[in-house]
């Protein structure tokens, strides 16, 4: 018999600065038995750094949701889809393969890969030429040790607080503290 995710529910409130939107948030999050609290944080981070877009790519009528994960691999991690259905943004976490953001490229609008383990700098040497005419695909570098510490902050219930300011998210839960700086790959 398979395994079944297991399903986290977070309030997280938004506080882009640098775009100058606030919102909350409740999301529902589906973590696949194979996943970590790491990866699943990544990709609720990422919502958090691309909420603003909900706003200013679709003028708040569109769906930011979380896709299947790593139960689909044909689907995103996270997108922004607008009232026709168009994907505005297509977010991929990790280290995905150059012909799958091919693919993505060519179904959305703007693709942005956030990748946080401690081999992606390894990765991305690998991969960085097959990616770099790919006009639409950003590629953002996490801190390893600070997502870790994100990875923490995991709870099957979270009221959570987001902070976007200069390139780096604030995250916090009230009693822990998480500062994630990003650094742009391409």
């Amino acid at each position: 018999m398979a395994l079944k995710s297991t399903i986290f529910k977070a309030q997280v409130a938004v506080a882009d600065i640098d775009h100058g939107y606030y919102a909350d948030h409740a999301l529902t999050l589906a973590r696949h038995p194979s996943e970590t609290d790491e990866r699943m944080m990544v990709r609720l981070a990422a919502l958090a750094l691309n909420a603003w877009q909900l706003q200013a790519l679709s003028h708040g009528d569109g769906t930011l949701a979380f896709g299947a994960g790593l139960s689909d691999p044909d689907d995103p991690d996270v997108s922004l889809t607008d009232f026709t259905g168009r994907k505005r943004l297509w977010i991929e976490v990790g280290q995905p393969e150059d012909k799958p953001l091919v693919k993505a490229c060519q179904k959305a609008d703007a693709v942005v890969v956030y990748a946080f383990a401690p081999a992606a700098e390894v990765w991305w040497r690998g991969i960085e030429g097959k990616l770099a005419r790919l006009d639409r695909l950003q590629v953002w570098r996490l801190d390893a040790l600070a997502v870790r510490a994100l990875g923490a902050l995991a709870q099957r219930s979270m009221q959570l607080q987001a902070t976007v300011q200069e390139d780096a998210l604030a995250l916090s839960d009230g009693a822990h503290h998480v500062e994630l700086a990003l650094t742009r790959w391409k």
